[in-house]
């Protein structure tokens, strides 16, 4: 069974708090899991939340602040540990090589799985699999940083008033979906376009055209949230966006389930987040997220 989920590890910004660890979030897509930006305590978090290494396929890093990669150490050493038996590739910037040479051999350590470099150095797709391609666009944060996002393929959806219409039935509804037409009856005929599904993780940045790319059309948008709009000038001079200003975004980019996340130790009301979200003007599912957190992506429509 296909399981398409976010499981949140830690929602913390620069420092972490009682109650929230360094970043990390893992997407569960189908039979794959990818693992964004594991902070210091990843590891443990995933213990709690109950993600094993054996879960990893991919590991993407949005940039080589602490709080968003100092838990590749632990994560690439537990990968090795476990024997994860399948490949493991890791996605980060370009230019911060020498920073994930550092945490990949941070100590000393067994190696038995073979760790995939695919250093990211420009927008556009970076890896395609048969069940997604998988983007990059440049961020506007003090340092190089890329966000990222997942684009299922469109598909077909039958319609079984019209196969049934056409007298289709059977393996004929197999024949007509692989050929593209049977006997004269076109595909189109009896069928519509399935959309795929998005799904977009920004962290920090400041506006940009980058965030409204990577936000476009999402189902689900997991984004940096590090001010209230009070701080908005904070907000701007450190790279990062307020709650009113990833709401905005997600308004205009007709999300429908946004993920507000990556707060600042400095407020203790996570409702004062929403709050301004929803005064922003968006309308769609809103989740300010906490540690060890569940959230399904949205069915298809």
């Amino acid at each position: 069974m296909s399981v398409r989920e976010l499981v949140v590890l830690g929602t913390a910004s620069q420092v972490p708090t009682r109650h929230r660890n360094h970043n990390g979030y893992l997407l569960r897509w189908d039979g794959e899991g990818i693992l964004f930006d594991p902070g210091d305590g990843t590891q443990r978090q995933m213990l709690r939340a109950k993600v094993a290494a054996h879960d990893l396929n991919r590991i993407c890093v949005t940039h080589f602040h602490g709080d968003h990669s100092l838990g590749l150490a632990g994560v690439i050493q537990r990968i090795n540990l476990d024997r994860v038996p399948h490949p493991v590739t890791a996605h980060y910037p370009g230019s911060g090589q020498r920073f994930f040479d550092r945490l990949r051999y941070a100590t000393a350590y067994r190696e038995t799985v073979g760790i995939g470099e695919a250093p990211v150095t420009a927008d556009g797709p970076i890896a395609v699999t048969p069940g997604y391609t998988l983007e990059a666009r440049k961020l506007s944060h003090p340092v190089e940083s890329y966000g990222y996002r997942i684009v299922e393929p469109d598909g077909r959806r039958m319609l079984p008033e019209r196969l049934a219409a056409h007298g289709i039935k059977g393996p004929d509804v197999g024949r007509i979906q692989r050929e593209g037409a049977l006997d004269g009856v076109e595909l189109d005929e009896v069928s519509e376009v399935r959309r795929g599904q998005r799904f977009g993780f920004v962290m920090d940045t400041r506006l940009c055209e980058g965030v409204f790319g990577l936000a476009e059309g999402c189902d689900m948008l997991v984004i940096e949230s590090t001010f209230l709009d009070e701080d908005e000038q904070l907000a701007v001079e450190y790279g990062h966006l307020t709650a009113g200003q990833a709401a905005r975004v997600a308004r205009e980019a007709g999300v429908r389930h946004l993920v507000l996340t990556h707060f600042s130790q400095r407020y203790e009301d996570p409702d004062d987040f929403e709050r301004q979200a929803r005064a922003a003007g968006f309308e769609g599912e809103l989740t300010v997220a906490y540690d060890l957190l569940r959230v399904p992506v949205p069915k298809r429509r």
